[in-house]
């Protein structure tokens, strides 16, 4: 099964990719992932990529795909595997496209994952962080036992700066922009099923499974 996986920031599609993931065993490939991993092994695409990246600058489209290709090579996709994160653009869709032709691969499906904008802000924008030990809580969803105050060591819980309002509402923007088109880009293709991404993780995981095996 090779699969993408859309969805603006909040709307929980790394965690289902992740669930499918484990589900079909097969890897769940995410460009930074990639990125990290060529830094390390320091491989030929890995050094290209970190000039860019030590410099602050955005790893150009090229490089990403032929990384993302390189990744795809690997034994342990041979069986499918999951983008999640990729691509961003419609530039970047084309350019997938022809990397998968030159593979002799293509993909199953592209799961769309849906959730209104007001409940992504709501999801984004009530992460709190220790500024201690890093821990992670939301004020709806896993608050704190004392208000402001963590459960792991009692350090103090803040808004971190991409988790406040007007951060969220540019990437949203940035996602309607950018990557929403991606949705007809792939329907016209006969690849895109849609699912509603509201409610609880284990309903929407279960929701996704349905749906590709009514496709196969």
């Amino acid at each position: 099964m090779r699969l993408i996986f859309l969805g603006p920031p909040g709307s929980g599609k790394g965690t289902q990719a992740k669930l499918l993931a484990e589900k079909y065993g097969i890897p769940q490939v995410s460009t930074g992932d990639i990125l990290r991993a060529a830094v390390r092994e320091r491989t030929s695409l890995g050094k290209r990529a970190k000039g860019y990246m030590d410099q602050g600058e955005l790893v150009p489209d090229p490089l990403v795909i032929a990384l993302i290709e390189e990744r795809l090579r690997v034994a342990d996709c041979r069986e499918g595997y999951i983008l999640d994160g990729f691509p961003r653009t419609l530039a970047q869709a084309e350019a997938l496209r022809d990397a998968l032709e030159a593979l002799n691969s293509r993909l199953d499906a592209v799961i769309n994952v849906e959730v209104e904008q007001g409940e992504l802000l709501r999801r984004l924008t009530g992460r709190r962080t220790c500024r201690a030990c890093g821990a992670m809580f939301h004020t709806v969803f896993n608050p704190s036992k004392v208000a402001g105050k963590c459960d792991a060591c009692g350090g103090e819980l803040y808004q971190r700066s991409d988790d406040q309002e007007a951060t969220i509402r540019e990437r949203l923007k940035v996602y309607t922009e950018q990557t929403a088109p991606l949705a007809a880009f792939y329907n016209h293709g006969g690849l895109l099923l849609t699912i509603h991404g509201m409610g609880k993780i284990d309903t929407i995981f279960e929701e996704i499974c349905r749906v590709l095996e009514r496709r196969a």
